[in-house]
């Protein structure tokens, strides 16, 4: 089995160590540091601005993908690619025109992730598939950390996985919400390619070990 690419989300990290946190996923074995924009709307949560994206561009050694759990992002794209952002993950369940958001993203340079909620029917990527670089199945419901995996999520990747096949698509698998090392080698089964991983990391007291702990856990 592959190694996962493993994705920090720092919104389990300790907001008054940030300097720090950022310092020691630069060193770890991180693939990308997954960053939660929430809006209080879209989600019953509001987590960072523009001052704490600038403030991780400034310390990031790792690239950064923003997850935008909020409505009509396109509003802010063109803003928070000045960042220097990796790429751009967006709600289908947030986009009246997905497919318009998905080409505006690549337009400002950044690669093109789309998430579904738990709920969310994998059809309505039927006609964007082939455009995305990344599908994020979120394993939880949206807001908030240290949720419990929904064991469901496990035959929505495989379904997935065999849409991306049979359109000829590129786009990873990326889940998100309530991974940890007792479940990441049935995501990584499922066929998975990459695991968005918080409270697992930066709870466990050694984030770098978690990590590391994750890749192999899963091989």
């Amino acid at each position: 089995m592959k190694e996962p690419l493993v994705a920090p989300s720092i919104l389990s990290t300790d907001f008054a160590h940030l300097g720090s946190t950022l310092a020691t996923v630069n060193e770890s074995k991180a693939d990308w540091l997954h960053v939660d924009v929430m809006d209080g709307v879209f989600v019953p949560n509001i987590s960072f601005g523009t001052p704490i994206l600038k403030a991780i561009q400034q310390h990031s050694k790792k690239p950064v993908e923003l997850h935008l759990m909020m409505v009509q992002p396109e509003r802010y794209l063109e803003t928070f690619a000045r960042f220097n952002i990796h790429q751009m993950t967006v709600h289908a369940e947030a986009c009246t025109h997905l497919h318009s958001v998905v080409q505006q993203i690549k337009r400002l340079g950044c690669k093109a992730g789309v998430a579904l909620n738990p709920h969310t029917p994998l059809g309505c990527l039927e006609y964007v598939i082939q455009d995305l670089d990344m599908v994020c199945l979120m394993s939880v419901n949206p807001g908030f950390g240290g949720q419990e995996f929904i064991p469901q999520t496990l035959g929505k990747i495989s379904l997935l996985k065999a849409l991306i096949r049979r359109k000829g698509a590129a786009a990873l698998i990326e889940v998100d919400g309530g991974i940890n090392q007792a479940n990441v080698t049935d995501v990584i089964s499922a066929g998975a390619d990459a695991v968005v991983a918080g409270s697992s990391v930066f709870d466990s007291g050694d984030p770098s070990q978690a990590i590391l702990t994750l890749k192999n856990g899963a091989l």
